[in-house]
C-alpha cells in the first residue's frame, strides 16, 4: 500500500557506513515518494532503548538482541519486540557479523564435529539454559558430558591423553552469547580452563582485535581449539566441518554454506520494531521492512558486498512476520 511520514532509524552504525542504509532508503522512496527519513544510527548499544523510549520506529542491530536488552525492553513494554532478519551475516568479511568457524591446528587430524561435542569441549555442566527471557531447567546437562581430552574425540596414539587447549572471547563480547544460544541450549557455565581473550591496544594507539590473537596463539599450539571467524584465520589452522544439534550432516565452512544458511553457526543481521500482539504493524515501517525483504532490497546486500543477501525462504519467514 501507498504510504507516507516519517520512519525515525536509530543503533547500529554499520548500515550508514556501508552507505547500505541510503541504498534502502532511495530505492523505497522511489515506490513511496511521500516518506522521509529521520536516520542517526551511531551505536548498537543505543538501538533497544532507542525503541523502548519511543524514539525510534525500527532500530537496526549487528546482531541479535542480548539478554539484557531484551529484558529491558520487556520490563519497559510489558511484551517483547519484534525481530526482522534483513540479511544474512557475512562469510569472511570482519565486523560484518561474520559466521564463526571453529579451528584447530593443522596438524591435529580432527575434521570434523557436531555441536554436542562442541558443547562439550567449550562448555561445563549446568542447571539450565535460556530461552530468550525463559529459563529452561530441560537444557540442564551435567559434568560426564565434559570433552577435556582429544582422546574423548576419537583420536589416538600421542593424542589420546593429551588436553584440549580451549581459546575465547572474553564473556563481555557478543560472540560468546551467540555461540551458548546456538552451542549450549542458551547456557553460559564456560570451559573452565577457557582462556578468554580481547581486543589489546598498541603501543602507538589502536587495538588489535582479540580474534587476531587467540588465532595467534592457536597457531602455536598443536592441542588447541578456537571459535572465530575466517577473517581472522591464521597460518597452520584449519576450520572444522559441523554438523547442529541431533543431526550427523556435516557442513563445511564456506560461503555457499553460509549464504544457504545450512552451516550451524550462520549469523544474521536484524532490525527490531515494536509491535502489540493485537495490533497491525505501523503501515510505513511494514512496507520498508518488506522493501528490504524484496528482491531488489536483497540486491542491494549483495551489491553492497558485505552482509549475504537472504535466501528466498529466509526471507518469506522474514516478511511472514509481518502480517
Amino acid at each position: 500500500q501507498r504510504v507516507s511520514g516519517t520512519i525515525r532509524m536509530r543503533g547500529s552504525n554499520y548500515l550508514v557506513d556501508s552507505g547500505l542504509q541510503q541504498v534502502w532508503e532511495d530505492g523505497f522512496r522511489r515506490h513511496h515518494p511521500d516518506v522521509t527519513f529521520d536516520t542517526d544510527m551511531k551505536s548498537t548499544f543505543v538501538a533497544m532503548a532507542s525503541l523502548y523510549m519511543g524514539q525510534a520506529d525500527i532500530v537496526h542491530m549487528g546482531r541479535e538482541a542480548s539478554w539484557e536488552e531484551l529484558m529491558a525492553y520487556q520490563r519497559t513494554m510489558d511484551g517483547m519486540p519484534l525481530g526482522i532478519a534483513i540479511a544474512t551475516g557475512s562469510y569472511d568479511v570482519g565486523g560484518w557479523t561474520f559466521a564463526l568457524g571453529v579451528f584447530v591446528h593443522q596438524d591435529n587430524p580432527l575434521s570434523r564435529l557436531t555441536l554436542e561435542q562442541l558443547d562439550g569441549i567449550f562448555g561445563a555442566a549446568r542447571a539450565g539454559g535460556w530461552d530468550g527471557t525463559a529459563w529452561r531447567p530441560e537444557f540442564a546437562r551435567g559434568a560426564e558430558k565434559n570433552i577435556r581430552t582429544w582422546g574423548q574425540l576419537g583420536l589416538t596414539g600421542e593424542w589420546a591423553d593429551k588436553p584440549i587447549h580451549v581459546y575465547g572471547y572474553n564473556l563481555n563480547f557478543h560472540f560468546p552469547r551467540f555461540f551458548a544460544d546456538k552451542v549450549f541450549d542458551g547456557g553460559y557455565m564456560w570451559n573452565e580452563d577457557m582462556l578468554e581473550h580481547a581486543n589489546a591496544a598498541k603501543p602507538g594507539g589502536g587495538f588489535i582485535l582479540a580474534g587476531d590473537i587467540l588465532m595467534g596463539e592457536l597457531a602455536n599450539d598443536r592441542y588447541g581449539i578456537a571459535y572465530t571467524g575466517l577473517a581472522h584465520r591464521a597460518k597452520d589452522t584449519r576450520a572444522l566441518a559441523l554438523a547442529g544439534k541431533g543431526s550427523t550432516a556435516y557442513v563445511d565452512l564456506s560461503i555457499g554454506n553460509v549464504q544457504s544458511r545450512s552451516y550451524p553457526l550462520t549469523r544474521a543481521v536484524y532490525h527490531y520494531i515494536n509491535r502489540r500482539p493485537d495490533q497491525p504493524v505501523d503501515p510505513k515501517v511494514k512496507e520498508f521492512l518488506r522493501y528490504i525483504l524484496s528482491r531488489e532490497g536483497q540486491q542491494a546486500v549483495q551489491a553492497d558486498g558485505k552482509f549475504l543477501p537472504m535466501t528466498a525462504e529466509f526471507a518469506r519467514e522474514q516478511r511472514e512476520k509481518l502480517d
